[in-house]
């Protein structure tokens, strides 16, 4: 594989046609390949949002449901009602110390196959030998738990940012061609979701799946390889600023590419232990000279350690705060940096990275607690991603899954949640290359990436699934919205008025007002041209006799057809 396709990708994607790549998608759940971007997305970086609180001074503004529904829409992969309430009758510090605490690890994913005959059904194949003919169902089994993370997440940033490391610090599970290694490196990822980024860093280094997938394991004094190196200072840390001569990026240099290849140099995975470890006959024992990017540092001789040195001398450079906190703007606020953002919001975060000892959480509570982030222009401005979306209408109007007493079909549809994030083009365990999901960098489309005429349909054909009056049946469970409930949690005043049931919709389901026409599109979609007093006398003859199934299939085939054409606008696909 190429894992730097990236680099070449953003012409091909502005000079090809609409859906030039459409049919590599179109054909099942199997992987669904990049298709060109739409004819109206960005050529060019758009302008700055038009806010007018570009800063980091705490949000004292109003606390509502609004604030709290946007602080949780970025945090969660779809906040529920019941959060949003809850998070509304709280406090803006109290809600960020919920989400900034980090929940207790999780269950090792189980054996669902009947193919893997060295575990019984329900028990976990985390720590057992290696098996290749078994490697396919234990690495079904890996991304499929992970959506199980994801869908029964706490009330917590813990998922969002296992998922935003993943796409930092990326593998893909079909290269490393192991689920023991995978399950490490997850664990590894959720271990220091919300902790310090340079420990994290030092870890993932050394992590069997990070050697396999970027060489490190080949590398000896021989032939020191430049993978991991190279992808540590470009993607990981520095990032490469303007070319300011032959081989040198500003931040780093070729020569710095090498010298960091030299002390990487030694290691090697096991797949017993699934561990890394260090080979001193590997291992480069020169003096590492570095250019004048780390100030002519120089790394000694240090054996085992010396891995440890490079990451403390790259986290010394105040290049790598500013890069790792761009990166965290563009996953929670917006894609564009200007010079306003740069000099009011990153630099002052990059600031407190350093001198919070690169813990992340301090970053997160003074970004998520701005005045910046609230502000109007923030709120709804970004395309959700696959995941976001699929769990989303899952998690928001909370869907009943399988127990775990029938482990089979509980994993069955989480592997079809993850089937659904694929065809999307976000396949769980699988970025693309080694730079992550394009939307997440590709200047100037960002996650306009996301909608091309692959996914905008299969966005569409989830949710009129799982919001219809049929759902999506595997093992003998059916999944699918159970709207009538939902509208009997409401108060009763407002379940038996129908502009306020709409509303009600809304504010769940997209993050913007909707204008009077869309209101009254979706009033026509749940009572075709009747007066409100039909929707109020068919929900009342419903309450009045629950159980005649003729009563509850009108009010619910009614909430289904609404429900379905608000999921198909074009602010649903916002957050």
């Amino acid at each position: 594989m190429e894992r730097r396709a990236f680099l070449s990708q953003n012409a091909a994607v502005l000079a090809a046609p609409l859906g030039a790549k459409a049919a590599a998608g179109a054909g099942g759940p199997g992987p669904a390949g990049p298709t060109a971007a739409s004819p109206f997305a960005n050529k060019t970086l758009p302008p700055r949002l038009n806010s007018t609180a570009s800063t980091l001074a705490p949000y004292t503004g109003a606390w509502g449901l609004d604030q709290a529904a946007h602080l949780l829409r970025r945090c969660l992969f779809g906040p529920t009602r019941g959060e949003m309430q809850a998070a509304a009758a709280s406090s803006l510090t109290a809600v960020l110390d919920g989400l900034l605490a980090a929940p207790a690890p999780p269950a090792k994913p189980l054996n669902v196959s009947t193919a893997d005959t060295t575990v019984a059904i329900g028990q976990t194949w985390v720590g057992q030998p290696f098996d290749q003919t078994l490697e396919g169902a234990r690495r079904t089994s890996l991304r499929d738990w992970w959506l199980g993370q994801q869908l029964g997440q706490a009330t917590s940033l813990s998922e969002k940012m296992t998922l935003f490391w993943h796409n930092h610090f990326v593998v893909e599970f079909g290269d490393i061609n192991s689920a023991q290694y995978g399950y490490e490196y997850v664990r590894l990822l959720r271990q220091y979701a919300l902790g310090n980024i340079r420990q994290l860093a030092k870890a993932v280094t050394i992590t069997p799946a990070m050697l396999r997938y970027l060489n490190g394991n080949a590398s000896t004094a021989s032939a020191p390889n430049e993978n991991y190196g190279r992808e540590l200072l470009e993607l990981f840390t520095l990032g490469k600023g303007p070319l300011i001569g032959a081989g040198n990026y500003t931040t780093y240099t070729e020569a710095d590419v090498q010298a960091a290849a030299k002390v990487l140099t030694g290691w090697r995975d096991d797949a017993t232990t699934v561990a890394g470890y260090f080979t001193a006959s590997r291992h480069d024992t020169s003096t590492k000279q570095f250019s004048s990017a780390f100030g002519n540092a120089k790394i000694a001789p240090n054996g085992a350690s010396e891995y440890q040195d490079l990451v403390d001398l790259v986290f010394r450079q105040p290049a790598t705060a500013a890069f790792l906190v761009r990166k965290l703007y563009r996953w929670f606020v917006y894609y564009v940096i200007d010079a306003q953002i740069e000099s009011d919001i990153i630099q002052p975060l990059a600031t407190l990275l350093v001198q919070s000892n690169y813990e992340v959480a301090p970053v997160l509570r003074a970004l998520l607690g701005s005045q910046h982030f609230f502000d109007a222009a923030t709120v709804g401005c970004f395309i959700k991603s696959p995941l976001d979306f699929t769990l989303g209408v899952c998690r928001q109007f909370e869907l009943v899954f399988p127990p775990a007493s029938s482990v089979v079909a509980q994993y069955g549809m989480w592997e079809y949640l993850y089937s659904l994030g694929t065809v999307q083009q976000q396949p769980l365990g699988d970025p693309p290359n080694v730079a992550g999901w394009a939307a997440y960098y590709q200047t100037p489309q960002y996650h306009e990436l996301w909608i091309n005429a692959v996914t905008l349909p299969r966005r569409n054909q989830a949710t009129d699934l799982l919001l219809g009056t049929s759902g999506y049946t595997r093992n003998g469970f059916t999944i699918k919205a159970d709207l009538v409930a939902w509208v009997q949690a409401l108060p009763p005043a407002t379940a038996q008025d129908p502009n306020l049931v709409i509303a009600e919709f809304a504010r769940l389901m997209v993050p913007i007002a909707l204008t009077a026409n869309q209101l009254a599109f979706l009033k026509n979609a749940l009572i075709p041209g009747l007066p409100d007093f039909e929707w109020t006398a068919e929900w009342n003859q419903f309450l009045a006799t629950p159980t005649v199934a003729a009563k509850r299939n009108a009010v619910a085939s009614k909430l289904s057809a609404m429900a379905r054409a608000l999921a198909g606008l074009a602010e649903y696909q916002l957050s």
